[in-house]
């Protein structure tokens, strides 16, 4: 099994990359050798991988890392880099390599500080590897003043080290990083695909991994969980009964408490269990005495990890309401669908029934109108409007189509 195998349709990028990393082992065998370079070389010291929710973005940064860093003795005899088998491939893919930093944040944004620290581990020779690779798999969440810390160091990197930079968009990035990275578009990789590495690599039952991988449109990680995680099924269900509760103004109101009383109680579940053990670990590391008190001047940094413990968990909740208006969108594009005339590929087979019923009551123009309600939504969530302010305008909009 190569590097590549998770990498679900994406075969140009897979050309792409794999002809790179080629590359990348001629040039370090010139500058060991003291020969010159090559001309021609697919390799660079920075790129940048966009690609809708899904694609598979970090899983293509990652497979990248770990062909560069690839020790396997086939290279010499014209092997491709990337065996998936050899201690520097296996090491990169699971995380414990000494020159593979993967940089992913659970909180709203990267800030400052931290790409500081990040820039200066870049500037390290490799300590066992070929190269020293970051790999940032939220690049569109840095911060203005973190973004121009990044230029410097993508501007003039260290010799041996390579930047990943992962992104949805071109424009999630400033333009100045942009500029000086190679850029990879990937795709929404195709439903029948998801389907098969479910089953090929997580041993889902096909019929269950066909169906998600059409519930989810090609998304794979959430493809997994749906096929995986009863609670995700059943929350999903929920969601795509929102359409059919929204006929007047208390079940528009109800159903949006309903939304965000869900994703508070997503943020708890997945937040409650690790901030108490950082706490607990925090105050051991203080040297809490054994009654709990906390010595003296140890306050603010206490409460430095509260506020980023409270980050977290609002960035929590932020990607469970934005799963379910993901959702919600797909069920009102099947409507669309069904208005045409068409039921080729409707994502949301199991919820026919309410596809048909909201068709019918509606016209093509009120779902176009429900759809961009629903964006508008997202949209305000991302300028941190109350969460509860901006679901029941979109639910009040949707009752008003």
């Amino acid at each position: 099994m190569s590097v590549w195998d998770d990498l679900v349709g994406q075969d140009r990028v897979q050309e792409q990359l794999s002809a790179a990393a080629r590359d990348a082992d001629v040039l370090v065998t010139a500058n060991a050798a003291g020969e010159p370079v090559p001309p021609g070389s697919k390799m660079t010291h920075a790129w940048l991988f966009t690609g809708p929710p899904g694609s598979g973005r970090s899983t293509a940064a990652r497979a990248f890392a770990a062909a560069l860093q690839c020790t396997s003795p086939d290279r010499a005899l014209g092997g491709a880099p990337g065996c998936g088998f050899c201690d520097g491939c296996h090491t990169s893919l699971i995380g414990t390599h000494a020159d593979v930093d993967v940089i992913r944040t659970d909180l709203l944004s990267i800030g400052v500080k931290e790409t500081r620290e990040l820039v200066r581990r870049a500037q390290l020779s490799p300590a066992v590897g070929r190269w020293q690779v970051i790999v940032m798999e939220d690049a569109d969440r840095l911060t203005e003043g973190a973004g121009n810390v990044l230029l410097k160091a993508v501007e003039e990197p260290a010799p041996r080290t390579v930047w990943l930079l992962c992104a949805p968009s071109l424009e999630d990035v400033l333009p100045t990083i942009r500029s000086r990275c190679r850029h990879l578009t990937l795709r929404t990789p195709p439903v029948d695909a998801v389907a098969d590495v479910l089953v090929r690599r997580d041993g889902i039952d096909p019929e269950r991994a066909a169906a998600a991988a059409r519930a989810t449109q090609g998304h794979i990680g959430r493809a997994r969980r749906l096929a995986t995680d009863e609670r995700a099924r059943a929350r999903r269900a929920a969601v795509l009964k929102l359409p059919l509760r929204v006929e007047d103004i208390g079940g528009c109101l109800k159903a949006a408490q309903e939304l965000i009383d869900t994703a508070t109680e997503d943020a708890k579940q997945a937040s409650d269990e690790v901030d108490a053990k950082e706490t607990e670990d925090m105050k051991a590391a203080l040297g809490a005495a054994a009654g709990g008190r906390m010595p003296r001047g140890t306050a603010g940094v206490m409460k430095e990890l509260e506020d980023k413990q409270k980050r977290r968990k609002t960035r929590t909740q932020r990607d469970s309401l934005d799963l379910a208006l993901t959702e919600l969108t797909g069920f009102y594009r099947d409507v669309l669908a069904l208005q045409f005339g068409s039921r080729i590929a409707i994502a949301n087979a199991d919820a026919e029934d309410a596809l048909d019923r909201v068709a019918r009551a509606s016209t093509p123009e009120r779902t176009l109108r429900r759809i961009e309600a629903v964006s508008a939504c997202r949209r305000a969530l991302d300028r941190n409007v109350a969460p509860l302010l901006a679901v029941e305008a979109m639910t009040m909009a949707l009752r008003a189509g």
